[in-house]
């Protein structure tokens, strides 16, 4: 009896001692929803440890109960900690722990503890589904905050000058249809449509604030991104700064020369005590002068963003970006583009550049909103659903001016030219995608099955464009001064053209399927398809109540690739076929038997190169050539029909652009961060009308382009937080007019030397930039001449928490 006793005694003990002993579990996911691997998750007090897997999944045994705080830390991550009360029972499941890094942040920190701030690994939005750089086929160049933040960045179009093969041809002009910048990117015109992989079409160029990244995606991408708003050289997509489950944020005030006043906020954190409710509000105020003797720039932005974590399979996010903005027309002038040049180069002309020929109450306004939304739905292990819906609205309303030369005998008279502006453009674009990740045998497939539909309609009252007046820009003509609103109202008033008066609508209907086969661990393969029905609804004449140029098109587009990772994740090699397409409307041809309609334009891109993700992801690489080929151009032909001669349009005509170019990004040692970037095009027109035929488009752009930063931050010692920078911005010679009536208008080749210097104390942060350090006069252009801002010398007080 003492026995049996006894044994019941320590049976009970154990019993109530296991019952105050519990296991505890629980996940840790990167700010973009990715297992965060290899974490360090302490129990404070009770010297307890464990570590993440690859999953992000982490787990305690015997544990007592009561109550705990969990410390989150890790190499290079912002540390966490939370608050659990353990209560009796065997498991017990910990809620869900979101870093403040993503996932590309996570995997780019190495075992030294030192990061590469200015690339990013991984990106669900290149491919459509998530993919590491190494194992995509396409090139593309990402611009992180980190790299805008230490150039003391305030302009969207100064962060394109970091990336090889692109160049601004025009900055923002605000006008009806296509306000936004013009940029050059492997040979061919492109601007900024996309925003988190859907498309969003600005008449201003995006506020910096709000982005988390650049990506700039080269080659022609009609696959995946279809042909309404994607040039052939490329596309620009910018991902914006998602919420966060932890309280932060940095406030900036940033002025300098020419009137420059910038301030700009981010703030962060949970809006619930559960951390299912995240919130995230960027905003900035901007207001710029200019060099020239009239002319500014106001706007403000605000960028809130919501997101629900429901569980662990459901996102659900909420975005809105609100800009408004008032400004003065940017001086563009424009060459005669009918008879031959007298001057071929800027410093030709007869011109004070230090002169707008505008006045500071000929003014446009550019108001803007995106609303976006997204839901992520985990269906299983394997597949994931991705719904989003954006709409975006955008307006173009007061006065656009050109500045042209017209006269037959000069190049010394200029006409300006003025109109009032009342435009209205309505986006909606909703996009469904299917992504697996599944294996069929031992061969791993990732799969996107996806849908999008892109609604376009613009609503246009505009005055006439009016001549207003000539001035002779070759001395300090009076009748300069007399340029303002009230006399182009008066222009307007006595003019007999016709307004504007009109409503144009189309429809995008897209489906594609697209996936990467690992043949082996090291070897991918990718193939690709979309077909591509295009609606174009007309233009509705308000005046005449017609409507006119209704017609539709459809398109395939294909795209290959291949990969072979000769080390994995480290070096790769790499080909792809990708194609783009531009519908074609039709047109009236002078003979019946002529057809007027026409195919879309297609563009075929071969290319190869490698990448390198080396020293512990401290350096990165990217170097190809690319070759593609343009067909179904229309170009003018004349023919002979019984002695008389018709100018009919014809489609067979051809284009080449051929290059190199290679992205580098590196930390070579603690605190030092180089960017690096070069590229070289070779454009030609191979079968065109006979005045541009076999010549350099002026849309190319310069044919060499290399951009250097660097920037040193002293992490130990007396000298802790001191920060230098400096870099340059090459960019060769410029054809921006190039036909045989005109001739060659030549814009010299320049080189910017950039520079700054910053203290970082705690919390606190003092820099100053100077850009243009040497005061180069240098000019943009695409049949225009585009003079550019001189030094000027900026400073900036931030402050983190």
């Amino acid at each position: 009896m003492r026995k049996i006793l006894i044994a019941v005694c320590l049976l009970a003990h154990t019993l109530l001692y296991a019952q105050h002993k519990v296991e505890i579990y629980g996940k840790i996911l990167s700010a973009d929803n990715q297992p965060a691997a290899g974490i360090t998750v302490n129990i404070k007090g009770v010297g307890k440890s464990s570590y993440t897997d690859g999953k992000g999944n982490y787990t305690f045994n015997d544990v007592d109960t009561g109550r705990y705080v969990l410390a989150i830390s890790g190499v290079g991550i912002k540390p966490l900690s939370r608050e659990i009360y353990i209560r009796p029972g065997g498991r017990m499941s910990v809620p869900t722990i979101y870093l403040t890094e993503n996932r590309a942040s996570l995997e780019e920190i190495n075992i030294y503890g030192i990061r590469n701030t200015y690339t990013r690994k991984t990106s669900p939005y290149v491919a459509k589904m998530p993919l590491r750089n190494m194992e995509n086929p396409q090139s593309y160049a990402v611009i992180t905050k980190e790299l805008l933040q230490s150039q003391v960045n305030t302009s969207f179009d100064d962060a394109l000058a970091n990336v090889s093969g692109v160049d601004q041809l025009w900055g923002a002009t605000g006008r009806p249809g296509d306000g936004a910048s013009y940029y050059t990117l492997r040979g061919f015109t492109t601007q900024v449509a996309m925003v988190n992989g859907v498309v969003s079409i600005a008449s201003a160029s995006p506020d910096p604030i709000n982005l988390e990244t650049i990506e700039v995606i080269k080659g022609p991408s009609g696959t995946l991104f279809g042909g309404a708003a994607v040039g052939f050289g490329g596309l620009i997509n910018n991902v914006t700064k998602k919420p966060l489950d932890t309280l932060g944020g940095r406030v900036n005030y940033i002025f300098g020369s020419f009137d420059q006043h910038r301030v700009t906020a981010d703030v962060y954190g949970p809006l619930s005590k559960d951390r299912k409710w995240l919130g995230r509000v960027n905003t900035a105020y901007t207001s710029t002068g200019t060099f020239q003797d009239a002319g500014f720039k106001r706007s403000f932005f605000i960028a809130p963003s919501l997101l629900y974590r429901a569980n662990e399979r459901l996102d659900i996010q909420l975005d809105a970006e609100i800009y408004q903005s008032k400004a003065t027309n940017p001086l563009m002038v424009f060459l005669n583009r009918s008879r031959d040049l007298f001057a071929r180069t800027p410093s030709e002309l007869q011109f004070d550049f230090d002169k707008s020929y505008t006045n500071n109450d000929v003014t446009f306004k550019n108001p803007i909103a995106n609303i976006r939304g997204n839901v992520n739905y985990r269906l299983d292990d394997r597949w994931t659903s991705n719904t989003t819906v954006s709409f975006n609205q955008r307006k173009s309303d007061g006065y656009f001016q050109y500045v042209m030369y017209l006269e037959p005998g000069n190049d010394t008279l200029i006409s300006r030219y003025a109109g009032d502006q009342d435009y209205v453009a309505k986006v909606f674009n909703a996009q469904q995608n299917f992504i697996g990740d599944y294996r069929i045998g031992s061969m791993r497939n990732r799969t996107l099955i996806g849908i999008d539909y892109l609604f376009q309609q613009a609503v246009t009252h505009n005055s006439p464009y009016v001549l207003v007046d000539k001035i002779n820009t070759s001395y300090d003509d009076p009748d300069y001064y007399k340029f303002n609103a009230a006399f182009i109202d008066q222009a307007i008033a006595a003019s007999n053209g016709a307004e504007t008066n009109n409503r144009s609508r189309n429809g995008v209907l897209g489906g594609y399927v697209s996936n990467v086969l690992d043949v082996t661990p090291a070897l991918h393969v990718h193939l690709a398809l979309r077909v591509d029905y295009f609606d174009n609804k007309g233009t509705y004449n308000y005046d005449s109540d017609t409507t006119t140029g209704a017609y539709s098109q459809t398109a395939l587009s294909p795209r290959a690739g291949l990969v072979y990772e000769l080390m994995k994740d480290r070096i790769s090699f790499f080909g792809n076929y990708q194609n783009g397409f531009k519908n074609v409307a039709p047109i009236v041809q002078p003979l019946p038997d002529v057809s007027g309609d026409f195919k879309p334009q297609q563009a075929e891109q071969w290319e190869a190169g490698v990448k390198f993700n080396l020293f512990n992801d401290r350096v990165g690489l990217t170097a190809s050539y690319y070759d593609i080929s343009v067909n179904n151009i229309t170009r003018p032909e004349t023919i002979e029909r019984d002695g008389e001669f018709y100018n009919i349009t014809v489609q067979d005509g051809t284009r080449l652009s051929r290059g190199f170019e290679f992205d580098l990004t590196a930390a070579p040692m603690e605190g030092l961060d180089v960017i690096l970037s070069y590229s070289n095009n070779s454009s030609k027109l191979t079968k065109a009308a006979a005045t541009v035929n076999n010549l350099r488009p002026t849309e190319a752009g310069p044919k060499n382009l290399f951009n250097f930063w660097a920037n040193y931050t002293v992490r130990r010692g007396l000298l802790h937080g001191v920060g230098i920078g400096a870099g340059v911005n090459h960019a060769g010679k410029n054809l921006i007019t190039n036909s045989v009536p005109t001739g060659a208008f030549t814009v010299p080749a320049y080189t910017l030397v950039n520079a700054s210097v910053s203290y970082r104390y705690k919390n606190y942060e003092l820099a100053v930039k100077a850009n243009n350090l040497t005061d180069e006069t240098y000019f943009k252009g695409w049949s225009t001449v585009n003079p550019m801002m001189s030094r000027n010398v900026l400073g900036s007080i931030a402050y983190s928490f």
